[in-house]
């Protein structure tokens, strides 16, 4: 091996030290030549080499900086756990984080849990074998207990960056995320079908995710600053199991109990997502009620299926590409040395055809 070969080995050794601590711009050419006892040229040679393999980048006046990357593959690989590569919103989500992460050379490799904290667990542990530099993770059942922190929490002391997206688990408190703004879309949703004129709403959420709680609560507190209540008879819940059910038997029956139970006297109705609303208003149709002459049906995510109804749902939406390009963003800041915080992204309300005022 070659002088410079062997300096280009020990900088990508410093630099991966250096990036854990916060430091990624590089010493001088002539710092470096001391440092390390050589010449000039076989400075300039390592770090051409270093460049070549994607490891540096050089900034005109201001000189080389480390790009985050490793050097090699295995190391520059991004582990990504969610519930399933191949449904809903996540065919999309998993295209952009991916797109972004290529273009700095990172590979994005993709788990699925299907919101399994069995599969969680199992998945944890191959990778805590060989930590990677960073994990993006969309953490199971997020509002009930987890028994698998303590690996996320080896990970971690292993030099891991944990990314959660989507939700976050409160026992971590130090985590960051890149998650929706579930308070705000549930109180912009309510907001809206109160100026239609709607007082007699109803709410159906998931209870074993974070995201359902906090949209749950974002629409109580804005009828509560309204004046009016989310009475509790109106409030429906539903399990991960629930939404197993419906995908692969298609059961409906827990929203068919939902429609003769909570739904009796309500003129609108908020759902928790685009695939809830979306059965809710087949079965809605099946039962005979009219929407939105009988009832207003609002949800979350602008996904695909929010157009796949035979009246197309108001819903809420973010600006194209925005979760999947900043959780991207936030990882190879972090892997650059920069630092990073949380982010919640706001709603937007897109309105269509499934929504009115009351009759």
């Amino acid at each position: 091996m070659s002088k410079y070969e062997l300096l280009a080995a020990k900088l990508t050794e410093q630099i991966a030290e250096n990036l854990k601590n916060g430091i990624y711009k590089l010493p001088t050419e002539a710092e470096l030549g001391r440092r390390y006892q050589v010449s000039r040229q076989t400075v300039r040679s390592a770090l051409a080499l270093l460049h070549s393999q994607g490891i540096i980048t050089s900034r005109q006046g201001s000189g080389s900086y480390a790009t985050g990357l490793s050097g090699c593959d295995a190391s520059d690989r991004i582990p990504v756990l969610i519930s399933s590569h191949q449904e809903y919103i996540y065919p999309g989500l998993l295209t952009d984080i991916r797109s972004r992460l290529n273009a700095q050379g990172y590979q994005l490799q993709v788990y699925d849990t299907f919101n399994h904290t069995s599969k969680e667990r199992e998945h944890l542990l191959n990778l805590l074998a060989a930590p990677p530099r960073a994990l993006i993770a969309e953490g199971c059942k997020s509002a009930l207990p987890n028994p698998n922190l303590d690996l996320y929490e080896k990970l971690r002391a292993a030099g891991c960056f944990l990314l959660f997206l989507n939700n976050y688990y409160a026992a971590l408190p130090d985590s960051v995320y890149i998650k929706d703004d579930n308070y705000y879309g549930g109180y912009l949703l309510a907001n809206h079908l109160a100026s239609l004129g709607h007082s007699r709403i109803s709410g159906l959420f998931k209870i074993d995710d974070l995201q359902g709680q906090e949209r749950f609560l974002g629409v109580a507190s804005c009828l509560r600053d309204l004046g009016m209540i989310l009475d509790d008879s109106h409030v429906g819940w539903f399990s991960q199991r629930d939404v197993a059910a419906l995908e692969t038997k298609q059961d409906t029956r827990f929203l068919i109990t939902f429609i003769q139970e909570q739904l009796a006297g309500c003129t609108a109705v908020i759902c928790y997502n685009d695939e809830i609303a979306y059965w809710l208003m087949k079965e809605l149709s099946y039962a005979g009620r009219r929407i939105p002459q009988d009832i207003s049906v609002v949800c979350f995510d602008n996904s695909y299926l929010s157009d796949l109804s035979n009246v197309r749902i108001t819903t809420l939406t973010h600006a194209p590409h925005e979760i999947g390009f900043c959780a991207a963003e936030c990882v190879i800041n972090k892997l650059k040395g920069i630092p990073v915080v949380s982010q919640e992204i706001p709603w937007q309300l897109i309105r269509k055809e499934s929504d009115a005022p009351p009759a």
